[in-house]
């Protein structure tokens, strides 16, 4: 069982599970019968863990967050990919049984007050690298740039260092409603808030900008994918648009839950509801 070989820090390789009929991990379950609905085959799964802390109780059991990367060789059409994720769980451990084990919840971070917008003599002509950002994406995706604050709930903040780091120009510090800019350890509400990310992009009319389309397959390289889990009109999650699989649909990369070229429509995450909404938003510049 993958949990007792986590803690003792062991990395495990499962391999054919296209052919079992029964498996204990729900996590590639759920990614089987994803697969199933899109006609591609999941070929090989690996899995490895690393403990990050172990607190000892009163009640002598003991308090253990770790997490699991996990990567997936996909067969689909003609195209062979390698889609990775990293899980984040807590888990209570005595006399060698584990009592509890479930993925550690995330927050959705609160959506500021937006301002007006000005451009302020801000630099705000520029044209978006979508090449750029994608380099920055499969760079970064399970790891954190040293040059930008590190947040618990970090999706948003990671795709507003890929959109800057394809060219798009910061504007309207120090007001944290207003813009779309971090600097001097403060930052905007639409940097770092996935809702306020998701009202800025299509409505700003300079700098950063973009445009609804109806349907991710006409999403590009280096767009983006808004996500509401539970369909209630506030944005809980960010991805950016790393690949296409054989049928031209969006594979993305994304932090928080950490993961590159994981299809888009999230149908199999423990945070999908049958509610979910999108919002798809290609980038626009000044071409």
């Amino acid at each position: 069982m993958i949990r007792r070989v986590l803690m003792g820090n062991i990395g495990v390789v499962i391999n054919d599970f296209t052919s079992s009929g029964h498996s204990e991990f729900e996590k590639v379950n759920r990614k089987k019968e994803s697969f199933r609905k899109r006609e591609a085959m999941l070929l090989k799964v690996g899995a490895t863990g690393r403990i990050h802390t172990i607190d000892k109780q009163r009640d002598d059991t003991e308090k253990v967050t770790y997490s699991v990367h996990y990567t997936y060789f996909i067969k689909h059409g003609d195209h062979y990919y390698l889609e990775e994720e990293v899980e984040n769980r807590r888990a209570v451990h005595y006399g060698g049984v584990i009592y509890e084990d479930v993925e550690e919840p995330i927050q959705a971070m609160e959506p500021g007050v937006d301002e007006e917008e000005s451009g302020d003599g801000e630099r705000l002509e520029y044209r978006y690298d979508r090449h750029a950002a994608v380099q920055y994406a499969e760079k970064w995706w399970n790891s954190y740039n040293p040059a930008f604050k590190k947040f618990e709930n970090d999706c948003t903040n990671f795709i507003s260092q890929c959109l800057h780091a394809g060219d798009a120009p910061m504007r309207g510090y120090p007001t944290k409603g207003k813009g779309w800019w971090m600097r001097n350890q403060s930052w905007s509400y639409s940097w770092t808030v996935a809702h306020s990310l998701r009202q800025y992009i299509p409505n700003s009319s300079v700098g950063l900008r973009g445009k609804l389309v109806d349907s991710p397959d006409k999403l590009k390289l280096g767009d983006v994918i808004c996500y509401d889990f539970e369909g209630d009109g506030r944005f809980d999650h960010t991805t950016i648009v790393t690949g296409r699989d054989a049928d031209g649909m969006p594979l993305v990369n994304a932090h928080t839950y950490n993961c590159r070229m994981r299809y888009w429509n999230y149908e199999d995450s423990t945070a999908y509801t049958p509610n979910i909404k999108y919002k798809f938003l290609t980038i626009m510049d000044d071409r």
